[in-house]
């Protein structure tokens, strides 16, 4: 074992990846004590006397001798998803989450000093396309399936959102995609209070999640709905990987008035919002983008299955009617053969760049039309 040293005199390369900003902002997610230690294994928290280890790329910050009533399933799932879900590599910010990621860079508006936290940060692809704009950029999640950039720019825990590892008031700018859809009320509510504890005064959050409220525009999005399940009952295309990601959501925020009583329960006041309509998002969605995925994912004829290991929920196989895993071995190598054009930054990049700016024009055409899906940004008074 090597001598404690405090963790403000820890250099970042005894620790590879993990910056020695990081540990300036931690506090025990056990017992809420700053006289924690820095060890080359780790974090030591001389109150409680837990350790959290250091895993090459982030630290282990789960709460010790803590059991939560609700477990997500990429957590309870993760040796699986990890295998489905094709995680380690990123692509450029392009389509929908090139979409959601120029809304966060324009609505959050990150400052070259600010400390941001990507709060239940997945692959921590945000962090890392917007990583140069700050200080420093963490990444929080309870799973760890973090993309191979994200260990290499982020700053990354492993943490709960209920009890997240940070000091109060340490966080400039915070962030939360695609998250609040998956939590029951109650979770939401913690997430939301620990997020706000640890926003500095002045802070903000921006939030992208989704409720069950009608858009006005619904026959519109509806027609590209429609459009797609014929090339679903055709055979040409399934949506078997997006209805696996999406099987536990919950949805506990029904409506818009629940979310800005969720932020109101957690004393954050609302500055911003913009309603994502998916007017043409929708027809990219559920046909453009998944006739591409049709001809780009065929096998070759030398190729073999790949998921043979991948067990879909049955409720998706049965709901979409499909083999078990067709859907998501199509898609995947759709992704991995398209994400070498694109690093190449040619035609292929510049084509879909144009489709993600027409998507964008559903953000500025009918933005202040209420719809489901939704950005708003709320600050810590």
């Amino acid at each position: 074992m090597v001598e404690c040293q405090p963790y403000s005199a820890i250099l970042w390369v005894v620790f590879g990846m993990v910056p020695t900003d990081l540990y300036r902002l931690l506090q025990c997610p056990t017992c809420g004590s700053r006289d924690l230690l820095v060890r080359d294994a780790g974090v030591h928290c001389a109150s409680c006397n837990n350790d959290y280890p250091n895993h090459g790329g982030y630290i282990d910050l789960m709460p010790r001798a803590v059991e939560f009533g609700y477990v997500s399933k990429y957590v309870s799932e993760e040796e699986q998803l990890a295998e489905e879900l094709d995680y380690r590599e990123l692509a450029p910010p392009l389509l929908a989450a090139g979409v959601r990621d120029r809304a966060l860079a324009r609505l959050l508006d990150f400052r070259a000093t600010d400390v941001a936290l990507d709060n239940g940060c997945g692959t921590a692809k945000h962090a890392v396309w917007n990583a140069g704009k700050v200080r420093l950029m963490i990444g929080s999640d309870p799973a760890t399936m973090f993309a191979d950039a994200a260990v290499e720019q982020v700053a990354l825990a492993k943490a709960d959102s209920r009890r997240l590892p940070f000091a109060a008031n340490t966080i400039d700018k915070a962030f939360s995609i695609d998250v609040l859809e998956h939590f029951p009320r109650d979770v939401i509510d913690a997430y939301l209070a620990e997020t706000a504890r640890v926003l500095r005064p002045g802070g903000r959050l921006f939030v992208f999640s989704n409720t069950s409220d009608p858009s006005s525009l619904q026959l519109l999005t509806d027609a590209s709905r429609k459009l797609g399940q014929l090339f679903v009952r055709a055979g040409v295309y399934d949506f078997q990987r997006q209805a696996r990601r999406k099987s536990d959501h919950i949805k506990a925020l029904r409506t818009w008035d629940d979310v800005l009583d969720a932020m109101r329960v957690a004393g954050l006041r609302p500055v911003k919002i913009v309603f994502w309509n998916s007017v043409f998002t929708s027809f990219v969605e559920h046909v453009l983008m998944k006739l591409g995925e049709a001809v780009l994912g065929r096998k070759t004829n030398d190729q073999r299955p790949t998921t043979k290991d991948l067990v879909p929920t049955a409720a998706s196989s049965s709901i979409l009617g499909l083999s078990s895993g067709d859907g998501t071995d199509r898609e995947i190598r759709a992704r991995q053969r398209m994400r070498g054009r694109l690093e190449r930054r040619g035609p292929a990049y510049y084509a879909l760049l144009a489709v993600t700016l027409v998507m964008e024009l559903d953000l500025w055409l009918f933005g202040r039309l209420k719809s489901g899906s939704y950005f708003i940004v709320v600050e810590k008074p």
